[in-house]
């Protein structure tokens, strides 16, 4: 195989179950750096959220973030930006009244007013941590509506998987936007991101693989959820988290070990370096 681009989901994926990434990780990345593979992460994350990913990374790697709206360099230079259009998020946002507790606008800045919510109860298991390692990224508007003095970067709502999905199902009607899902069962935790059209992780990597020359055939993808579903279908070499959703794991692509074991690591030498080292 001839691999020439390497693009890596972060949580489920890079990250292990205690959210850090495994020293095999960070080894074959570099690896992969060094034989001249562009390597990137892309993430429903923020920017300023898998920045702090990244730095245990060479600092060739580059990052897709927000699901493909926002692409940038690690030192933070931008590569492309996919904005939704602030009325578009005004009609998301009335379609979804009744999700108004689950529901906030993420806008293209690094301090307070990154994250504005309404009523989101941020005491809630699945938010609390979330709360306490960014509440100076966190601002409140009330109406919602109140905070859209410019284009967001995506209108994003999260709770229980139910809820989530019935979430999913109305948004995916709208038209006009790009609507994604990652779920976590076993936690019963689900989000929903809703994006400008050409802002998904499929339609970014094929924009940075044009953008150096590639073919599908040289991209390899890695991911584990839902919201990965488009890149992997995309890439020439898609790679499945043993730890996977069955939704992907159900569509006969490779498979490697889970985020527990390295997979990513044990996918980079074996399909990307043809196994040189180890």
């Amino acid at each position: 195989m001839n691999v020439r681009l390497i693009a890596i989901d972060i949580d489920g994926t890079l990250l292990n179950s205690r959210g850090r990434i495994p020293d095999e990780n960070i080894a074959a990345v570099t690896a992969a750096l060094d034989a001249g593979v562009h390597v990137v992460l892309v993430t429903g994350r923020s920017f300023p959220f898998a920045r702090s990913v990244a730095g245990a990374l060479p600092d060739e790697v580059t990052l897709i973030v927000s699901n493909g709206a926002i692409e940038r360099t690690r030192a933070g230079r931008t590569l492309a930006r996919r904005l939704l259009a602030r009325e578009t998020a005004r009609r998301v946002l009335a379609h979804t009244q009744d999700f108004r507790h689950a529901s906030a606008v993420l806008f293209d800045r690094e301090a307070a007013g990154h994250v504005v919510a309404e009523s989101m109860d941020w005491d809630h298991p699945h938010r609390r941590g979330y709360w306490e390692r960014h509440r100076h990224f966190i601002g409140h508007a009330s109406p919602l509506e109140a905070a859209l003095t410019e284009d967001p970067i995506q209108v994003m709502f999260n709770g229980d998987v139910a809820t989530m999905r019935e979430v999913f199902a109305s948004l995916d009607t709208l038209g006009a936007v790009s609507v994604c899902r990652t779920e976590y069962e076993r936690q019963d935790f689900s989000l929903v991101d809703v994006t400008a059209p050409a802002a998904t992780k499929g339609q970014a990597l094929a924009a940075r693989a044009a953008g150096l020359g590639l073919e599908p055939g040289h991209v390899m993808a890695i991911g584990d959820n839902l919201n990965d579903l488009e890149m992997l279908a995309y890439a020439g070499v898609p790679v499945v988290m043993g730890n996977a959703v069955d939704a992907l794991r159900d569509r006969g692509w490779r498979e490697t070990a889970t985020h527990d074991e390295a997979g990513v690591a044990q996918a980079i030498w074996r399909l990307a370096l043809n196994g040189a080292g180890r």
